[in-house]
């Protein structure tokens, strides 16, 4: 599934822990739920996504897009963002500990 179009997919309450995202077309896209636990996002766009809730232990953010991305109560405990793009991300209640930013 790397470099993949998913653009304006629904993926609530989807189990994709552990898997290679690199790349990634996750513009739009809902992931209200998800669990992304170890994924690898490098590069992802994921612009405009709903991650509401979404479980990103020890994901891989590196050079991620999440410009305007819904973080709301999402789980980014050990998560890689470095040199990811967090502008105006909602982060409101997410939990960050551990996160490498």
């Amino acid at each position: 599934m790397p470099y993949s179009n998913c653009a304006g997919k629904d993926f609530n309450n989807t189990n994709l822990s552990g898997m290679d995202l690199t790349g990634i077309n996750f513009q739009n896209v809902v992931l209200t739920e998800a669990n992304l636990t170890g994924a690898y996002l490098r590069y992802a766009d994921l612009t405009d996504a709903d991650l509401y809730g979404a479980d990103l232990t020890n994901a891989d953010l590196r050079y991620a897009d999440l410009t305007n991305a819904d973080l709301n109560y999402a789980d980014l405990t050990n998560a890689g963002l470095y040199y990811a793009d967090l502008t105006n991300a909602d982060l409101w209640y997410a939990d960050l500990a551990g996160a490498y930013l």
